[in-house]
């Protein structure tokens, strides 16, 4: 079974620093198509309109096999090219990045504005939340009460999200399994409990596990 999994910014996050008077807003979403990513470059050149480039860049799909980008009116290989290959870099996809510019009246020349594009977008993955997005399989699984604390023992062992639980003569733990441990899951279950437990397959679906912070 596959192990895969796809890694992208949760949601959406803006940051913003000074060069040499010129404003850099650097806007990261998480997008799903080319459709998504078109739309919110669209919705962000309405927002700020006012602004001198809006130039972006965007990776989508595994192994962000589907990128593009564009300099809007900078000089060629100055920023879209650059920020692509920060995004690249970072290892994410299924994700769009825009940077605004407001030109401050000094010219950052070629290598400042790779620089400078660059950096923008480096600062936004900085303070973006990276989630990993992991198949899981679903099950509910049913035990005795005098075998609920094993249970709640081997959930975190097995890295296994426990999405709810239901009382009545038995408890019914909703669990979320990874599913490169569903198998050993199931066989420790059956040893652990004396074979007593009922396991109930209720498909699978992606979640996202977002990465924790490094201190700055």
């Amino acid at each position: 079974m596959t192990t895969s999994f796809i890694t992208s910014v949760y949601g959406r996050t803006e940051t913003e620093y000074i060069v040499k008077k010129s404003r850099f807003i650097a806007t990261l979403a998480e997008v799903r198509s080319e459709a998504e990513a078109a739309a919110c470059i669209e919705k962000l050149r309405k927002q700020y309109w006012d602004a001198n480039h809006n130039c972006y860049a965007y990776q989508i799909g595994v192994d962000g096999a589907l990128q593009k980008s564009s300099d809007d009116g900078e000089p060629s290989g100055t920023a879209g090219r650059p920020m692509l290959e920060t995004l690249k870099k970072s290892g994410v996809t299924n994700t769009v990045v825009v940077v605004t510019r407001y030109f401050g009246g000094v010219k950052l020349g070629a290598s400042g504005l790779i620089r400078a594009y660059s950096h923008a977008v480096t600062l936004g993955l900085q303070a973006a939340d990276i989630a990993d997005y992991k198949p899981y399989d679903i099950a509910d699984v049913t035990v005795s009460y005098s075998f609920v604390s094993t249970l709640e023992r081997m959930t975190p062992s097995f890295d296994i999200l426990v999405a709810d639980r239901a009382f009545s003569d038995t408890v019914t733990f909703t669990l979320q399994i990874p599913q490169e441990r569903t198998e050993a899951f199931k066989a420790a279950l059956i040893d652990t409990t004396n074979g007593t437990a009922h396991f109930i397959d209720k498909g699978s679906r992606t979640i996202p596990i977002i990465r924790p912070k490094n201190p700055q």
